[in-house]
């Protein structure tokens, strides 16, 4: 497999407090990598420097395009969808308004019925105010919405966060599905440890904006320090 993602010297800074300092990291094309840590290790702010939100320096190399001079927009252009932790969905506007605006710059007809196919429970709150939808829901709207644009790369901010365990595991059941059938690559970051080892197939580890384990899904499983910090075992 080649590279979707490559990612050097990646530093990334709030005003003066610098929270990244210098990430090597890539990612197969149709692959899912997950980054771990705890709260404040900086696995947020990587995908906001991806994204273009943050002040950020290095090599960000999507596809052969380099990003990091890039606008946000013009980021997105380029096929990069970011599901931000707390959904972001427009809560006065109905479901599937919300999806149309993931398309704002094609026929979407075709689109949204793709995204129904993966979630039926929106066809079925099409006309509700996005505001009145269960958490489940909300974060359902959210990936579907980030469909729409038809990325090739998708940044998923702590999507189980809030979520009943039920609820989570059919999301990522329909993230897998997504991957295994569309072949969209997946940047995951996720405080439940053993979900996102058992969607991704690689695995980096940050602890204050540094990377410091890396390796295959499997291998980060059976890495002693990960399964006492992280897995509980």
């Amino acid at each position: 497999m080649s590279h979707l993602l490559e990612v050097k010297g990646l530093e990334a800074s709030y005003g003066p407090t610098k929270a990244l300092h210098g990430l090597d990291f890539s990612l197969e094309k149709g692959g899912v990598t997950t980054i771990l840590g705890a709260n404040g290790a900086g696995k947020t702010t990587t995908l906001r420097a991806i994204s273009g939100m943050v002040t950020r320096k290095g090599q960000i190399n999507l596809n052969g395009t380099e990003l990091i001079s890039l606008s946000t927009a013009d980021i997105t252009r380029k096929g990069v969808a970011h599901v931000p932790e707390g959904r972001g969905t427009f809560v006065r506007m109905s479901a599937e308004d919300n999806l149309r605006l993931g398309a704002y710059s094609r026929n979407d007809k075709e689109d949204i019925e793709r995204v129904y196919n993966y979630f039926p429970i929106l066809k079925q709150r099409r006309n509700q105010q996005a505001g009145t939808l269960s958490g489940g829901e909300a974060q359902m709207l959210a990936v579907g919405r980030a469909l729409m644009l038809r990325p090739i790369l998708l940044l998923l901010d702590e999507p189980s966060f809030g979520l009943a365990p039920l609820i989570v595991q059919e999301l990522f059941d329909i993230l897998k599905r997504i991957n295994a059938e569309e072949g969209v690559s997946m940047l995951l970051v996720e405080q439940n440890a053993a979900l996102a080892l058992e969607l991704a197939d690689h695995a980096y580890l940050l602890e204050t904006g540094n990377i410091v384990i890396s390796g295959t899904s499997q291998s980060i499983i059976e890495n002693e320090t990960v399964r006492r910090s992280y897995l509980g075992y």
